[in-house]
Order: structure tokens, then C-alpha cells, then sequence
């Protein structure tokens, strides 16, 4: 790495946790200023950021141990790569039953962001895959996750003054209220539907897949051709938001 990009207090940082996680509770400002070499003025602005953020704990005799917001972001991480293995797991068992293709996604700002997918023999694919992106409002992954947004985290991504929204077919939202209608109605069923607002001839239905505490947190999709939605359009609703439910915490 070219060191004009180097960031020193990062790298200080880092090697204050590294050496916190070696000796949990043990460890005063005094004893991580002389065993990394930093002076004691640079160490306990470090420890303060570091406490504030989180990302450590001062015990009662002033000694340190890693905070619960490196916790949580650890556990994210491991989060998404077990997610991801749950889902070609479960969602390989579903394919079978349904005979359509199923796909995992999150919210990324105002566009939805494929994570895997199960893909099924079908006669017709869709072009979508891990790191495809689509506008959220115009496929149902992205409205069942807008749906868990707050007024205010909703308002960030779409206003009025903004509208139309971009399109993907003639069928797809262009205005917030037609957004807000639907997304009222996703909170009440407990899934979405995209009846031709992202692909035409192909209706989906996507369910969130939420962590411990209820935040949904990627969803799960079905999408398939029109004369095979009107045969299977209940069964793959259900389908779905029992995959989802699987892969809930």
C-alpha cells in the first residue's frame, strides 16, 4: 500500500484492539501506552474515540475490554456469510418444490443488492445475480425492505419533487403516494408483490428475512413467468415467506 494513503491513527487503532482482545480486562491506558509505544496523550484520545464509539469498554478499575459495537459488527459480518450459506440450503429445497428460481438480496440506499440465487431449469431465465442492482421501489425485494423503513429513512431516498421515479416497465411506481399505498399494504400482508414492475411477461413475491431483534435485514424472491403465476401464485407465496421465516434469527 502507497503509504501517502495511510491513515496512522486507524493503524493505532487497530493495534489497541488487537492488543485489548489479547488481554480482556487487564490492560490500563498505562499499560497499552508503553506496550505499543504510544505516549499517553495520543493513547487516551484513542481510548476516548474508542469508548464513544463503542468499540471498548472501561471496566470499573480502569482497565479495558472490546465494546459491544465491535460485537455487533463482527456479528454482522458472520451474519451475511452464513446467511448466505442458509439460503442455498434452504432456498434449494424450495426451488424444488415450487420449480422456480429464488433470490436473496439487501437494501443498499435506494437500490436493492442480489446477494445468491437458486436457479431453477426453467424455459425463460431472468438476467439477475450476486451484485446485480435495481431500483427498490420497482421490485418487490425492495418494497417488502422499504416497507420496514421509517417515514423519516423513506424520505431520504424518495420525495415528491423527485417524481417520476425511474421506471423498468410501464408498470412500475413512479410517485410517493402510489409508494406509500403499497407499502402500507406490505406491512399488513407481510409480503410484497411485483406484478410486472420489473420485468413484463414475469410476477414476483418477495418476503423479509429479519434478525433478533425484528429489523429485516435481506429478503427472499420468487419471480416467474405470468401463465405459471396464475397457477402457482399461492402456493409460491407461501413458499416464500416460509423460506424467509427459515432464515429469519
Amino acid at each position: 500500500m502507497d503509504d501517502k494513503y495511510r491513515v496512522p491513527a486507524i493503524e493505532r487503532a487497530h493495534l489497541i484492539l488487537k492488543e485489548i482482545s489479547l488481554q480482556p480486562g487487564q490492560l490500563k491506558l498505562i499499560h497499552l501506552s508503553r506496550s505499543l509505544s504510544i505516549n499517553k496523550s495520543s493513547m487516551y484520545s484513542l481510548l476516548l474515540t474508542l469508548e464513544n464509539l463503542g468499540w471498548i469498554e472501561k471496566d470499573t478499575g480502569e482497565t479495558y475490554r472490546l465494546g459491544r459495537e465491535l460485537s455487533r459488527l463482527g456479528h454482522a459480518a458472520v451474519q451475511h456469510r452464513d446467511l448466505n450459506e442458509s439460503f442455498h440450503k434452504e432456498a434449494s429445497q424450495t426451488k424444488l418444490r415450487l420449480g422456480e428460481s429464488l433470490q436473496l438480496a439487501r437494501l443498499d440506499g435506494n437500490e436493492v443488492l442480489y446477494l445468491a440465487k437458486e436457479e431453477a431449469l426453467t424455459p425463460v431465465r431472468l438476467a439477475s445475480g450476486p451484485g446485480m442492482r435495481l431500483p427498490a421501489h420497482a421490485t418487490a425485494l425492495g418494497k417488502v425492505m422499504l416497507a420496514d423503513l421509517s417515514d423519516e429513512e423513506l424520505g431520504s431516498f424518495y420525495r415528491a419533487d423527485q417524481e417520476p421515479f425511474s421506471q423498468l416497465t410501464a408498470h412500475s411506481i413512479v410517485s410517493l403516494k402510489d409508494l406509500t399505498k403499497d407499502l402500507d399494504q406490505i406491512r399488513k400482508q407481510g409480503y410484497a408483490l411485483d406484478l410486472e414492475e420489473a420485468v413484463i411477461g414475469f410476477n414476483c413475491v418477495a418476503a423479509p428475512i429479519r434478525n433478533l431483534y425484528g429489523k429485516v435485514i435481506a429478503a427472499v424472491s420468487c419471480s416467474m413467468m405470468l401463465p405459471q403465476w396464475q397457477q402457482k401464485k399461492q402456493i409460491c407465496i407461501e413458499e416464500v415467506c416460509k423460506l424467509a421465516h427459515q432464515l429469519s434469527e
